[in-house]
């Protein structure tokens, strides 16, 4: 048994929905600030299917204990679209992960309702540098699947931003052992505004490292390498290109490959 509520900020519950399996709600009135959309789920960790929000969709997510979204207001809300979480009747949903899901050659680091309190729902992005800590440079947005990338500074065009900082590491916790051979990275492409990464380090947890080489390009870019089994990825040491602007940037990233354990599936 879990369920999926919606609470207000003093923890009373407005809405809620049970199941074995699968469930899901539908919240009938505006959402007020301090208001949380919560997976409430005490077994063993295992893979959700979990939509929070019927403008976002559905995100695949390796769960390991209570998951919490806080509802965006004021300036949080402009790493979003101005459709998600917006009118008066919101349907939720949340189900145990199919086994052909889980086992699926697909990009792990996708996670559409990552945030900075994001602590038992996994992929995870979190960094030592955000651009003016705002939403809109959040390292969240580095693995949300939006991948515009000519502009900067509001929704769609989201990035990783790190404030001209040499030092800048992102980091993507899996929660789970996965096999990786592919990372893509989308480069923020608003020239000249912005600059370019000509080069850019994956450091796993397993202890490898890996070197991508980068062009001045909007397209997303591959980097292949021997299949490894990881937890998280650390990316760091990003090489500038000689160029006069000090703007370069992360639109997004994504991590292929396939789970290597399986967790629960009730399929």
């Amino acid at each position: 048994m879990f369920s999926v509520k919606v609470l207000k900020a003093n923890g009373e519950t407005k809405f809620v929905g049970r199941g074995e399996e699968e469930v899901y709600l539908v919240a009938t009135s505006k959402y007020e600030e301090g208001d949380q959309i919560i997976l409430e789920y005490s077994g063993e960790p295992r893979y959700f299917v979990f939509q929070a929000d019927d403008a976002m969709g559905p995100a695949l997510i390796f769960v390991k204990g209570i998951v919490q979204v806080k509802v965006p207001f004021g300036e949080a809300r402009r790493g979003y679209s101005p459709k998600a979480f917006g009118g008066s009747c919101h349907y939720i949903y949340a189900r145990f992960a199919s086994r052909e899901e889980i086992e699926a050659y697909r990009n792990q680091a996708l996670n559409v309702y990552d945030c900075h309190e994001n602590v038992n729902s996994y992929p995870h992005a979190s960094a030592n540098v955000e651009t003016r800590n705002e939403a809109v440079f959040a390292a969240r947005n580095a693995i949300d699947g939006v991948k515009a990338n000519s502009s900067h500074g509001e929704w769609p065009y989201a990035s990783w931003g790190i404030n001209r900082d040499p030092k800048a590491c992102l980091k993507i916790d899996f929660g789970n052992a996965i096999e990786t051979d592919k990372i893509v990275v989308y480069l923020r492409a608003d020239f000249p505004h912005d600059n370019w990464w000509k080069q850019m380090t994956f450091a796993f947890s397993d202890g490898s490292v890996v070197t991508g080489d980068l062009e001045k390009l909007a397209t997303g870019q591959t980097i292949s390498f021997e299949k490894r089994t990881v937890t998280w990825v650390e990316v760091k040491e990003l090489i500038k290109a000689e160029d006069e602007s000090p703007f370069p940037a992360l639109t997004q990233i994504e991590v292929y490959g396939r789970a290597a354990e399986k967790g629960g599936s009730a399929r």
